[in-house]
């Protein structure tokens, strides 16, 4: 495994110990054996949040197959914002790709926004847009509600902001403001400093095993405060072209 890869796939994961093993090895599978350049030298970064079952020891056990794995642990529970972040920055790629933790995001969809990167010049991420999604209809209804509002609020011209896969730059990540569910903000965070985004149908999948980590009530009042944050955030931010003499 090179110690300067190209990509890495950052995972957070919060007790979801029968959908570790699958996942890691469908990544594999859709990168092994690829252009460097088109995701063949890649890393894995996988963070445990704290789970209280055994997805660490899952984990653990891994490494000793895929190389290409490594795990990161939060000694106190933290949330999936702070541990992509977390995993971000323990990223040695250059570009990162994210994916869920439960399965639903499909690891072929990968090679499609390298692909997409390839071929669009400047821009800086590339949003995952569940154009099928396999959700039960009340999540399916909650997700359509909240979008309508934050590209109402937000104007940032993204379909689907809380698709849980994502191709974007590592460094200009790094940049933006940190805040707790700062992940279901992406788009409008990466435009507000400068960066372009664009949207690309993925696949997404019916969870198969294990339990959701939210409910539509939790997201919509938590969602409410962090909409009229970013919107704060965006109205007071400043992007200056600087250059050297």
């Amino acid at each position: 495994m090179s110690t300067n890869p190209h990509l890495s796939v950052v995972v957070p994961v919060f007790n979801e110990r029968d959908n570790v093993a699958p996942l890691v090895h469908e990544i594999t599978a859709a990168l092994r054996g690829r252009a460097p350049e088109d995701g063949g030298d890649f890393e894995i970064v996988y963070v445990d949040d704290n789970s209280s079952d055994d997805t660490l020891a899952v984990l653990r056990a891994l490494k000793a197959d895929v190389p290409e794995l490594r795990v990161v642990h939060h000694v106190t529970q933290s949330g999936q914002s702070t541990a992509i972040r977390n995993g971000v920055k323990a990223a040695r790629g250059t570009w990162i790709a994210t994916l869920d933790g439960d399965g639903q995001n499909d690891p072929a969809d990968i090679p499609k926004l390298l692909a997409e990167r390839a071929k669009s010049g400047d821009v800086k991420m590339f949003g995952g847009w569940r154009v099928n999604r396999r959700d039960s209809g009340s999540k399916r209804w909650a997700s359509k509600w909240a979008n309508a509002i934050r590209a109402r609020m937000l104007r940032d011209d993204t379909p689907d902001t809380g698709c849980g896969i994502k191709l974007f730059e590592r460094a200009a990540f790094l940049e933006l403001p940190h805040f707790n569910h700062m992940h279901r903000y992406l788009p409008a965070l990466m435009q507000r400093a400068g960066f372009k985004t664009t949207s690309v149908p993925v696949n997404h999948r019916a969870r198969s095993t294990g339990v959701s980590k939210y409910n539509n009530l939790d997201r919509a009042l938590v969602g409410i405060n962090d909409l009229r944050g970013v919107a704060w955030l965006i109205r007071r931010g400043k992007v200056t072209r600087t250059e050297e003499i």
